[in-house]
């Protein structure tokens, strides 16, 4: 993995937006489904490398980006939404004795407070739950709520009524206003009882009690909530009245003599970093044989007032940090590798393992990752293996025994085993992709989903639940066969949920993109490295999309003046030009295309300006925009005739600078270019375009 030191600011842009792509899925995985794919680790390892390039380079960091977001949106929930009046937050993450210092550091600082200074602390188990919010009015309990994004939650009252541990009413004397912020588990015993039923019954089989416990919560009937042993424990507050309390211990008290219960291993630390990580051994050496899954110790600071001062970064307190236990570890053997193909494309080897117990649950899955740490490790069937797990769902590999032992290499395939087409590796990229794409049945779904998306089809009633029945029924298999329902009429009527209405309000939505933007098509196309922004700089220059297809294969045969002309254009490089030929040289791919030019006519592709004093001028937009994106403000660029570019250089003529502007503005100053903030931008806009 490249030092951000030593990445372009193109490069970050790319690696930063791939991370909120992964990031963004594995939290709807995790959060929303309920059906994780990666490990903790894994997932910590991607935010870690998010924040490492956002300190790099903070002009990049998006208002959408991974840091500044809690757990995932519950717009697919069929529960009801709840506001949170005050948000729910995650927490920063520590690995080390060394992160604990830095954020002892850190408090010390922001409270202008000497190095030697005590900070009180208190520290207990951080249990592997779903956050829930119960909200009390007057001692009686009204609502409760998931955390969902921290904004809104899923209504989860119902069914915490059948929670023994959640109290419904409070002694006298409570505040007239407090919300009980806490986890609700299932115990490890409860967790294997519930999957042995489940087994017996051939239902659906959880992977570990964390998600047991979210399946179980977040049903629509509270009467399977009431079957499954579901555990709360409180550990804050929200929204009050009143806070009962001058510290974090006082508060934790007050709710334990108010029935809630709270962790057993809760404790206040008045000492410095050796006492909070001899504290967080202490609770590391006695997990194996506690009744409940945890994965670290929750630090946070215990004055109240101090908290107050702090504050908040963009999603997490400032005041609370959590430090997270090492994987565990075990040996057992390598018995298969089989290849599975992603919505993506990507090809992932995943071990098949000979079944062990690790931090009390039986793995029998690994992820391999990619072609090349297969060769890293060596790896082929039947290898002894070390694996490693941090109550994860599928761990990884952390050596490989046997590695010297006489076995053929694991050949790894060059072909999509799922559609046949090739599986290759860009130059400078581990993972093998298959180029089938739109063909493929593991990438299908997902690629009619994002080809039907608000930035490419934008077809309005089209969403993911409405693709997937279609496509299971064999009505939806590329993207011209969205065209053909109108056909399929009445076979649509007669499905369960369908009336006439929402049925022809579909099928008019289809038609009215037959005459869809070439831009927002090509980017609809799903083609690797053809983001919005690079599919219109290519329509920018080609036009239509017949040219385009035509110089990408002519590039593709190694036709210099092809590629040359293709790389001429701004924003579009080396990985972009062998992705289009890679997708003409796929005949499924050619044959996809042309079927979807059967059923559309994209207009030739003009961009319309509006005068402007910045018409022809090369535009620079740096630090942090607060009124617009950096995509809107680049496309507001174009619409008043001048060019976006990313660096600032000589023949740069205007520098919009936001908070945090660093380098580029200086450089700006240097090479005495004009330079204004936002609202100066905002006033060119208005005045090109009259209003």
């Amino acid at each position: 993995m490249n030092d951000p030191a030593n990445l372009s600011e193109a490069e970050a842009a790319n690696e930063l937006m791939r991370l909120a792509r992964a990031i963004a899925r594995h939290d709807r995985l995790y959060h929303a489904e309920d059906t994780p794919e990666i490990s903790d680790a894994e997932y910590d390892a991607l935010v870690r490398r998010n924040a490492e390039l956002e300190t790099a380079f903070p002009h990049l960091i998006r208002e959408d980006s991974p840091s500044r977001k809690v757990g995932h949106a519950v717009a697919a929930s069929p529960l009801g939404k709840v506001a949170h009046e005050v948000r729910m937050m995650s927490l920063d993450n520590a690995f080390s004795p060394e992160e604990v210092a830095d954020w002892l550091a850190r408090m010390r600082r922001f409270l202008n407070l000497p190095d030697s200074a005590p900070l009180a602390c208190t520290a207990e188990d951080k249990i592997d739950g779903l956050s829930c919010s119960l909200r009390y009015e007057n001692g009686v309990l009204v609502r409760a709520a998931t955390r969902g994004d921290g904004q809104v939650g899923e209504d989860v009252t119902a069914n915490v009524a059948h929670i023994a541990d959640i109290p419904q009413n409070l002694p006298v004397g409570v505040p007239a206003i407090f919300e009980v912020r806490g986890e609700v588990y299932m115990e490890k015993q409860a967790f294997t009882a519930l999957n042995a039923a489940q087994h017996e019954v051939g239902g659906k089989l959880f992977a570990n009690p964390r998600n047991a416990a979210a399946g179980s919560l977040r049903q629509k009937d509270a009467n399977v909530t009431a079957r499954r042993s579901l555990r709360f424990w409180a550990h804050g507050w929200g929204a009050a009245s009143e806070v009962p309390g001058a510290t974090q211990s006082d508060v934790v008290a007050m709710l334990k003599a108010w029935g809630f219960p709270i962790s057993p291993l809760f404790t206040r630390i008045e000492g410095g970093v050796d006492d909070l990580v001899a504290h967080f051994n202490a609770i590391g050496a006695a997990r194996p044989d506690l009744p409940y899954d945890i994965d670290g110790v929750v630090y946070k600071l215990d004055r109240i007032d101090w908290q107050e001062r702090l504050g908040f970064v963009a999603k997490a307190p400032r005041w609370a940090l959590g430090h997270k236990f090492p994987a565990e570890r075990a040996e057992t053997t390598v018995e298969a590798i089989d290849i599975q193909v992603g919505r993506t494309g990507k090809l992932t080897p995943v071990g098949r393992l000979a079944p062990v117990l690790v931090g009390g649950v039986t793995v029998t899955n690994v992820t391999l990752h990619n072609r090349d740490e297969i060769a890293r490790l060596g790896l082929r069937v039947g290898d002894r293996v070390v694996i490693q797990r941090a109550g994860d769902v599928i761990p990884q590999v952390v050596e490989n025994l046997t590695r010297d032992d006489a076995r053929a290499a694991f050949a790894f395939p060059d072909h999509c085993p799922e559609c046949g087409s090739e599986a290759v590796a860009e130059d400078g990229e581990v993972d093998v992709r298959c180029t089938g794409g739109l063909i493929c049945p593991a990438q299908r779904t997902q690629r009619l989903e994002h080809f039907v998306s608000r930035k490419a089809l934008d077809i309005e009633g089209l969403g993911e639940k409405t693709i997937a029945q279609f496509f299971a029924l064999g009505w939806l298999e590329s993207p011209a066969d969205i065209y053909r329902l109108r056909q399929r009429r009445g076979e649509i009527l007669s499905l369960e949920g369908w009336q006439e209405r929402s049925v022809d309000n579909l099928l008019a939505a289809i038609e009215a993109k037959r005459a869809p933007d070439a831009a927002r098509l090509l980017f609809g196309l799903g083609i690797r490295h053809v983001g919005e922004v690079t599919a219109r700089d290519l329509m920018k220059h080609l036009n239509a999309l017949p040219a385009l297809r035509a110089l990408a294969e002519r590039a593709h045969a190694g036709d210099a003046d092809a590629v040359a002309e293709l790389t001429a254009i701004g924003g579009i490089g080396p990985s972009v030009v062998e992705a289009l030929g890679d997708f003409f040289h796929e005949p499924h791919n050619v044959a996809v295309w042309a079927d979807i030019l059967s059923q559309v006519t994209p207009p030739r592709y003009e961009v319309k300006t509006v005068a402007s004093r910045v018409a022809g001028k090369i535009v620079v937009f740096t630090g942090k925009l607060e009124t617009m994106s950096r995509d809107e403000a680049k496309a507001q660029a174009e619409r008043l005739g001048a060019k976006a570019a990313g660096s600032v250089s000589a023949k740069t003529d205007l520098l919009v600078a936001g908070p945090g502007a660093g380098s580029k503005l200086k450089k700006a100053a240097e090479l005495g270019i004009e330079t204004m903030d936002e609202a100066g931008w905002a006033a060119i806009v208005a005045e090109a375009l009259g209003n």
